[in-house]
């Protein structure tokens, strides 16, 4: 077999398989046009044109081929598309089903796949390139490392992402259903089958593109009739019923708690490179279903696991059962001549399927000393030559398999104990047993329990899920349905529905002798001087690398898998990883259960990032949220800033005096006429998005007091208070002012951005720490509409509204007043983050555009101005006010901050935070702390980020002691003046800093007070 040598299908069988061969489909893979029959596979299709190399591994570079015909295929690795817009990579050609035109490339291998130069580099380096190659390596000169990132990030990973935008859409949905039954071979249609019948709501998810599974290529009988004819009566029942769901092209590739399980439908995949338009509209490419089940049906089959011998991974060698799906179901010969090497009866149904296909067994080598069973004697009545006792010990061939080495074994003393014969063939095909596919159960947390007699882990099990079939190491075809009918009524039973009886069909019983535990084949050299011998195909790794890994003192499993990466990648170990334990175990000195399996993460296979965004992408990314005003802000020409989701008014240019052709002002004109406004007049800001939070309950003030750095038992009704907020580490997260509206009743603000993660930090603590605490929590942020006027005319203003008494002396700072305001029920609190007299006025978001209509109505003659959030963070940056994730970032402390004032550390009772401030480091007088900066240059607007060091003429890289959090210019000071942290900076104060810019420059600046203005607070409590 080769790429070019041969007509078109060359290995398709006459006759035989399930594809339509009324119809012939054009594919294109690696530049070369191929053809192959709708029902193909691209895998398929390939075998059918004599394609050998599909790839070339990720590590060593060596020339690899098809092994499976499944999802656990760990070679053909593929990128299809056939523009740069469907570019999707890592598609196993075992799972694509083929289509008209389809475009497929190899991921690995340059200048081609066939003649690869970096495959040099794995044939004459590969000794010297073991397990932890790169750590060792790569460490020095540690100046290089930039240079060998460079080209080790080239090296790795398996395709290329898209340089175009997608031009598909994907969706999600969420599902419920009281039986999901994953798999729909033979346990899993008897499984759905038995629930269905009983009534319970019934989904069938399976990844294959036809409903069946290994019945669709069984040699055995049901009824006397094949066994997928069974399937299709089933399947054509399921469909039948209102209660069913079948969800063909659908791996399970996550299970979550409490039964929820994640499945990614190909819902157009096999029709073309982009979905299909129908009536004007392009399908879906992909969905999610968000399945939450009552009960879970686990029949997820089992894997074939493949023999570890040298030269294992040369194209042609392949699965037993692989063979087997090629021939039976896809009508193809992947070879001429096969050698069968197993250590069970099952791998001898490849050797017979090959022979009726025609085609030569030149033997099967069986590692058992005297085999027997139904199959045995079914291949030795077909005049098949069989040598017990032995296995294939090496696969010769470079670019394909040339011949098998056959040898008598100890599997006991691990050793090759007989002459080394050397049989020509092209195709090897192995079957070390069968590992159940345990991954689901395993995402669940549960651990897998070791079985001596299937020579496999079967799945642990939590609430509310069920095992049966080949992944409850359950194999044979009797028992398999049976086990599913059962699984099936104990679901429905468990949802509550009445059980139905189902008759289940009549199965051959077939005589089978047992399994030889046979994981690594002995070569005549050690493993560690002897030709390569792979165990995970995807990620190179040998029987010599486990071996390696633990001579170097590697004893737990999971630490072997990271150290050679065994299981890693989109393999998830599905063929390699028993094998992998299996020598770890040998090597260790301990039994497989001892060494134990690896932890399975989803994904099972890998998921789009198309299918995990859905439609939350573009336009609906991410919500858009606005005020009730902004209507008002977008006709009055604001330019928007985001902040968290919602749109706020950045800055508002006006149109410059004297400009003819209506040139507006710039961000900093207008931000400067704003600031002037506020300190002179008077300003209005719409802070409608500030996260309101309604507290209610008899432990209302205990739990503010435990979630708020300050104390909180005394502020009576009618006051506000500001609160710091910290993480359990001690860094500040969020800040704000809490209203007492009565008693047992708060209203909290938080950050515009943090409003959600409060909400949700208050619930966790409330919930898991404190539930004995009598508390609510509701978010009330768009219940209330904001308006902040602020500057020396706001009382004025508002006593023309209102009829509130806004006496200074009867309407104190920090104060909160209930009345009306234009007419409409209103909150006023007196609480200021500009530093001036400030009156924040809160009314239902309904009535928020009349009332601010009015203001502007009655504050034209006191030149009443809106101001953006650039503004507002010039003039609280001119108090020292800090922006949580501005000042902070965290690893900041309220002392950091110097706003000791703001913690109560003489509270009744332990507040978040309160031990970790407590600890040395956080009491350290070097930490980072809050200072200002006045720029030597009062034109200077220093750049926010920027470094802070103490000697600029230090060798670089220079000791940097700080950098600048806030910078602005001021119009009111008529200089530039930032913020920022240093180290031991509220000691430093009058000393000169540097800043040392990227263009050469260096900024000289004074440490200084943070308040800039109004040092005294006078102006806000006029």
């Amino acid at each position: 077999m080769s790429q070019s040598k041969h007509k078109q299908q060359a290995y398709r069988l006459n006759t035989g398989g399930r594809i339509d061969r009324s119809r012939t489909l054009s594919f294109t893979f690696n530049g070369q046009r191929y053809q192959g029959h709708p029902g193909d596979t691209l895998a398929s299709a390939l075998l059918a044109n004599g394609v050998d190399i599909v790839n070339r591994s990720f590590k060593y570079s060596r020339p690899r081929g098809i092994v499976a015909a499944g999802a656990e295929e760990p070679n053909a690795i593929v990128q299809l598309g056939s523009t740069e817009a469907a570019q999707v990579p890592n598609v196993r050609a075992t799972q694509q089903a083929l289509f008209d035109g389809l475009t497929a490339c190899s991921t690995n291998g340059w200048p081609n796949v066939q003649r690869d130069l970096m495959g040099l580099v794995g044939k004459l380096g590969g000794q010297f390139m073991p397990p932890g190659f790169y750590y060792k390596t790569f460490m020095a000169p540690a100046s290089m490392w930039l240079t060998y990132e460079k080209y080790i990030r080239k090296a790795a990973g398996l395709g290329r992402s898209p340089m175009e935008a997608d031009p598909d859409s994907y969706d999600h949905l969420n599902q419920h259903c009281d039986v999901l039954v994953v798999g729909a071979g033979a346990a899993g249609l008897a499984a759905a089958l038995a629930a269905a019948r009983s009534g319970a709501r019934v989904m069938v998810a399976d990844e294959q593109e036809e409903m069946g599974g290994s019945l669709l290529d069984s040699r055995e009988t049901l009824d006397g009739k094949p066994a997928d004819q069974w399937a299709a009566r089933v399947l054509v029942e399921l469909e039948g019923c209102e209660n069913v769901t079948l969800l063909p092209r659908t791996t399970a590739n996550g299970y979550h708690d409490h039964n929820f399980v994640t499945l990614h439908e190909r819902r157009t995949e096999h029709l073309g490179d982009t979905a299909p338009v129908v009536n004007g509209h392009r399908q879906v490419r992909s969905r999610l279903h968000r399945v939450r089940a009552g009960q879970v049906i686990l029949a997820t089959g089992a894997h074939e696991r493949p023999l570890v011998y040298a030269g294992n991974d040369v194209p042609g060698n392949l699965l037993a059962g692989a063979v087997s799906t090629y021939v039976r179901r896809y009508g193809v010969a992947p070879g001429r001549q096969l050698v069968l090497s197993t250590s069970n009866d099952y791998g001898y149904r490849a050797a017979l399927d090959w022979k009726e296909a025609g085609c030569e067994v030149v033997v099967i080598v069986d590692a058992r000393e005297a085999p027997a069973g139904d199959w045995v004697d079914a291949a030795r009545a077909q005049g098949i030559n069989i040598i017990t006792g032995s296995a294939v010990i090496e696969a010769k061939g470079s670019n394909r398999v040339t011949a098998a080495r056959v040898a008598k074994i100890d599997i006991d003393a691990f050793k090759v104990s007989g002459p080394v014969q050397e049989l020509a063939c092209d195709t090897i095909a192995s079957s070390g047993g069968y590992s159940p596919v345990i991954h689901l159960a395993s995402h669940t947390g549960a651990r897998p329990t070791w079985r001596d007699d299937i020579l496999g882990f079967v799945p642990g099990l939590v609430k509310g899920v069920q095992a049966c079939g080949g992944v409850n190491g359950c194999y044979a075809l009797g028992d398999v349905l049976a086990e599913g009918v059962e699984a099936g009524i104990k679901a429905a039973a468990a949802m509550g529905h009445a059980v139905q009886t189902v008759t289940l069909p009549s199965a051959e019983h077939l005589q089978q002798g047992p399994a030889v535990a046979l994981f690594q084949v002995p070569h005549e050299k050690p493993t560690l001087r002897g030709p390569k011998q792979f165990v995970d195909l995807q990620n190179d790794v040998t029987a010599a690398g486990i071996e390696l890994a633990t001579r170097e003192g590697f004893e737990s499993i999971e630490h072997i898998k990271r150290y050679t990466a065994m299981g890693f990648g989109t393999d998830q170990g599905k063929l390699g990883n028993i094998n992998g334990m299996a020598i770890a175990a040998r090597c260790l000195k301990r039994s497989i259960p001892e060494v134990g399996t690896t932890v399975f993460r989803p994904n099972y296979t890998p998921v789009t990032f198309g299918a995990i965004v859905g439609r939350h992408c573009r336009d609906l990314f991410d919500p858009e949220r606005y005020t009730a005003l902004h209507q008002w802000h977008v006709e009055r020409g604001a330019e928007f800033e985001d902040v968290g989701q919602w749109k706020r008014p950045w800055y508002y240019p006006q149109k410059r005096a004297g400009a003819a052709n209506g040139e507006r002002e710039s961000m900093a004109e207008a931000v400067a006429r704003e600031c002037l406004a506020v300190r002179e007049k008077v300003g209005i800001l719409d802070a409608s998005t500030l996260g309101k939070i309604d507290i209610q309950g008899p432990d209302a003030r205990e739990f503010l007091a435990r979630v708020y750095t300050n104390k909180w038992e005394k502020l009576a009704v009618g006051k506000c208070r500001y609160g710091l907020m910290c993480k359990d580490d001690g860094m500040v997260t969020d800040d704000g002012v809490t209203s007492c509206l009565a008693e047992n009743h708060f209203l909290m603000t938080t950050t515009t951005g943090g409003a959600a993660a409060i909400l949700e930090w208050l619930e966790l603590w409330h919930q898991t720490e404190w539930p004995e605490l009598d508390v609510y929590f509701t978010s009330v942020t768009d219940h209330w509409a904001t308006m902040t006027i602020t500057g020396p005319e706001a009382r004025k203003l508002l006593a023309e509204i209102s009829d509130l008494d806004l006496d200074r002396d009867s309407f104190k700072f920090m104060d909160w007043r209930s009345g009306k305001v234009a007419g409409v029920p209103a909150r006023v609190f007196r609480i200021s983050f500009t530093g001036e007299l400030t009156f924040e006025i809160n009314v239902q978001a309904n009535y928020a555009m009349h009332v601010w209509q009015t203001l502007f109505k009655h504050g034209e003659k006191y030149g009443l101005t809106p101001y953006g959030t650039e503004t507002m963070h010039v003039l609280r940056a001119e108090k020292g006010f800090i922006i949580v994730g501005q000042e902070t970032d965290g690893s900041v402390t309220p002392e950091d901050l110097g706003m000791q004032w703001a913690v109560g550390y003489d509270k009744p009772y332990s507040w978040i935070g309160k031990r970790a401030l407590t600890r040395s480091d956080t009491k350290r007088e070097n930490r980072k702390q809050l200072v200002g900066l006045r720029p030597k240059d009062p034109k200077v607007i220093l750049e926010e980020g920027a470094q802070i060091v103490l000697d600029p003429k230090h060798a670089i890289p220079m000791p940097m002691v700080g950098h600048v959090t806030s910078s602005y210019y001021s119009p009111i000071l008529d200089s530039g003046f930032a913020l920022a942290v240093v180290k031991g900076g509220h000691k430093k104060m009058g000393e000169t800093v540097y800043l040392p810019m990227a263009d050469g420059q260096t900024h000289e600046a004074e440490i200084v007070s943070t308040v800039f203005y109004d040092p005294k607070g006078e102006r806000q409590h006029v």
